[in-house]
């Protein structure tokens, strides 16, 4: 006798594929669903829900996948859908006003009325007058995230924890994606390029393209800011590889998109998403303080959806320039849950409410603030010198290697730069002789040479000392 089919199987096919974002082959997916259905039968619903434009086929052959449609799976990835989210999270606890958000949106979809984009949650904001964080909310969190390095440069602090923060941020933004990477597999890639065993090298492309991402803030730093050109680099950066159209990658969008799971549409005409989007970016520029500044970021991109995809990516790593840029701990999203990101995002899409978001929002920063508090502890006082010359020390060592001399105290002393004042000099000359001690293939971008200069006057020393050695 055929088996008896439940009722519900189209949904438990929607919602099995809409927990791997980057889409799921039909073994994969039979192997979640043979007690229920044959694998023919499989391939049937799929078609037809493929057809209905309720999945997407992506790949041909054996390298067929299915994900949420690209009418955006949209950056709720809401598919994720309440019932789809990881019910072993331990959701948070939040304010009365966050816990009323969290019981509308966790109502029916069939429940909660259709809403479209409304401009006038954006013209309501006025930088500076109006405040999503409370005062008293601000002050309490820069003295939770302030560092030992807040008069430094911009940077600074992000670069001294660096390794800390490319593993942590990269790991639970991924996270929040359905990605399966533990954090310690993300550690051993991210720092020995080891991908773990049976993962899906989409998922390992995601965590690689979130580590080159947050190298970018954190090393460009004169360059970033809030505006179009770093988001739009912060979409290639972090969609690369993971787009179906390779063009749509640091593009803003061209195309309706859909947020399944949610009753949220957003705009779809392409010249109004690129005004909303530079209007979004003017605003948020213009706020002076980094937490506000931060916060609105996650709620206005993710809100107008800019991009074909990974809009929620964009806006977590936005939402730390500030932190960068002021040297405050960063917000690396550590224990948030998928659930409760989600939930806070549907809020803002279809109640134009900010409370569960917001509760969220403070609570990530909390624990962040919590995992680099020993950090901040050990780090030692800044280099006065190092941080005056610091322009100077990158040209001079950049000057020394891209013509070949060698990395003594003779080449030092006669290219040294006539803007050093003589009381600095003596350290300066040593600064430069460590960061040669230290210099490797690895970090010598750190003074814009690429690997291949680098190996040039690596080369050229090499030889220089051979042909001394043979002539001694």
């Amino acid at each position: 006798m055929p088996k008896k089919l439940p009722e519900d199987l189209n949904e438990r096919i929607e919602t099995e594929i809409a927990r791997h974002p980057e889409g799921i082959g039909i073994d994969d997916l039979h192997r979640v669903l043979a007690e229920v259905v044959s694998r023919r039968t499989l391939q049937r619903r799929l078609a037809e829900l493929a057809g209905q434009n309720q999945v997407t086929p992506i790949g041909k052959g054996p390298d067929l996948r299915y994900r949420q449609p690209k009418i955006i799976q949209g950056e709720a990835q809401a598919r994720v859908s309440v019932r789809a989210a990881v019910t072993a999270e331990v959701e948070i606890r939040v304010s009365p006003a966050g816990e009323e958000v969290r019981r509308y949106v966790r109502q029916p979809r069939q429940q909660r009325a259709p809403v479209s984009y409304q401009q006038a949650f954006l013209e309501q904001y006025t930088p500076n007058l109006t405040a999503y964080l409370p005062e008293k909310l601000r002050a309490q969190l820069q003295g939770l995230g302030r560092s030992p390095l807040q008069d430094a440069p911009a940077g600074t602090f992000a670069r001294d924890i660096l390794n800390r923060l490319l593993i942590d941020l990269s790991w639970a933004s991924s996270h929040l994606e359905g990605n399966t990477y533990s954090r310690l597999d993300t550690e051993r890639l991210i720092e020995f390029g080891q991908a773990a065993a049976g993962k899906d090298a989409l998922e390992t492309q995601m965590i690689l393209n979130h580590k080159a991402a947050i190298e970018y803030l954190v090393f460009n730093t004169e360059q970033v800011g809030i505006n179009p050109q770093t988001l739009i680099a912060l979409h290639a950066f972090l969609s690369d590889g993971l787009m179906p159209d390779p063009a749509s990658c640091g593009r803003l969008r061209q195309r309706p998109v859909e947020i399944g799971g949610s009753v949220y549409l957003p705009i779809a005409l392409p010249q109004r998403i690129e005004e909303l989007f530079r209007i979004i970016l003017e605003m948020a520029a213009e706020i002076r303080d980094p937490f506000e500044q931060s916060f609105f970021l996650m709620v206005h991109v993710p809100y107008l959806q800019p991009f074909e995809d990974v809009n929620k990516r964009v806006s977590r790593l936005a939402a730390n320039i500030p932190f960068i840029q002021h040297n405050l701990s960063p917000l690396s999203f550590i224990e948030v849950g998928e659930r409760d990101y989600i939930e806070g995002l549907l809020g803002v899409y279809e109640l134009n409410r900010i409370e569960l978001l917001r509760d969220i929002f403070v609570r990530a920063y909390e624990r962040s603030c919590q995992q680099y508090v020993a950090v901040r502890q050990q780090l030692v006082p800044p280099d006065i010198v190092r941080l005056r010359y610091r322009t100077q020390l990158s040209a001079l060592i950049a000057a020394i290697v891209r013509s070949g001399g060698q990395a003594d105290a003779a080449t030092i002393s006669a290219k040294l730069p006539a803007t050093i004042a003589e009381a600095d000099r003596e350290r300066f000359h040593a600064l430069v002789l460590e960061e040669f001690q230290h210099l490797h293939p690895g970090n010598a971008i750190r003074f814009g040479i690429g690997p291949l200069e680098f190996a040039a006057w690596q080369n050229g020393n090499l030889k220089g000392k051979l042909s001394y050695n043979a002539a001694d």
